[in-house]
């Protein structure tokens, strides 16, 4: 469906104001209640109705956030994040249908920041831009926060947002960065899915399995072989702990206590090729964390 007079953009916010949403929907009314939201919350809005047209709005003027749909006529959301992604990072939260478990897990992967299911409540989403945007914010780092980080041939420079192994540098998203940031921060210690989706996403609730499949990215990028990670470890029943050379003999003596017979790596299951692997992880380390219930736009299509 071509973008239409029926799906103009909405009137730019003043400038100055929270910053710029390019929405991409192809549903007139989620487009409409979702504009509506983020306008009266402070945000300058345009809306696209399908995938061509989100692009030239995104090459006309670099929007400083994308909410996007992933099912969209002509062009899927996927193939629109990988072009936008093409000429740089841009925060994307994704919009799913409910169910669609291996499209928000490959939205993820694809790289977006963030994933919203259809029904959803469009104040949910609001808080879900306003988090994302905070993580993203260009203010300067805290002096704690900006000094370099290193380890096991890491090294981030959290000011500049660069990150390399072994003198090679990552191609890292936003929230990669920023969970391989906290990792380094605190290794040797374990971090619960709850928590690292509260220290790194800043949310109190959620769907967990943007954690781990987050953890499985990062872990394709800077493990030598991510099927037997060696660096970012599962802590089963626990969640996940970065082991840096030197500080990890009391990690894997907690690791092996009381598992006699049990196999010598048991991060294989994530490997990126297995999505039910993925699910058996998720349902072995925590309970679904509750998300809400104020579900009032957008429902599934069929």
């Amino acid at each position: 469906m071509e973008n239409s007079p029926s799906a103009p953009p909405h009137a730019p916010a003043p400038e100055g104001r929270r910053g710029r949403v390019l929405v991409v929907d192809d549903d007139p009314t989620v487009a409409e209640v979702v504009v509506g939201y983020l306008h009266r919350a402070g945000y300058a809005v345009e809306r696209a109705g399908d995938g061509p047209a989100a692009l030239e709005r995104f090459a006309a003027a670099r929007p400083d956030l994308v909410v996007l749909d992933l099912m969209l006529p002509a062009m899927d959301g996927f193939e629109v994040c990988r072009r936008m992604r093409a000429h740089g990072p841009v925060p994307v939260i994704m919009l799913t249908a409910r169910g669609d478990e291996e499209d928000r897990i490959l939205g993820l992967e694809t790289g977006a920041d963030d994933y919203v299911t259809k029904p959803f409540s469009p104040r949910e989403l609001v808080l879900r831009v306003e988090s994302v945007l905070r993580r993203a914010g260009a203010g300067t780092p805290a002096a704690e926060e900006a000094r370099p980080l290193s380890g096991a041939g890491l090294r981030l420079d959290p000011a500049a947002r660069s990150a390399s192994r072994d003198g090679a540098g990552l191609a890292l998203t936003l929230r990669e960065f920023d969970l391989l940031a906290f990792l380094l921060r605190h290794p040797g210690r374990a971090f619960g899915r709850e928590e690292l989706m509260r220290e790194v996403w800043g949310w109190d609730f959620g769907d967990l399995s943007t954690v781990t499949v987050h953890i499985r990215r990062l872990r394709g990028k800077v493990e030598q072989d991510p099927a037997r990670p060696r660096l970012i470890r599962t802590v089963w029943g626990v969640g996940y702990r970065l082991d840096l050379p030197g500080d990890g003999e009391a990690g894997e003596a907690g690791e092996t206590a009381g598992a006699a017979g049990a196999p010598e790596s048991p991060e294989a299951p994530e490997s990126p090729e297995s999505p039910e692997a993925t699910r058996a992880i998720e349902a072995s380390e925590s309970p679904e964390a509750p998300g809400t219930t104020d579900h009032t736009a957008g429902a599934p299509r069929a």
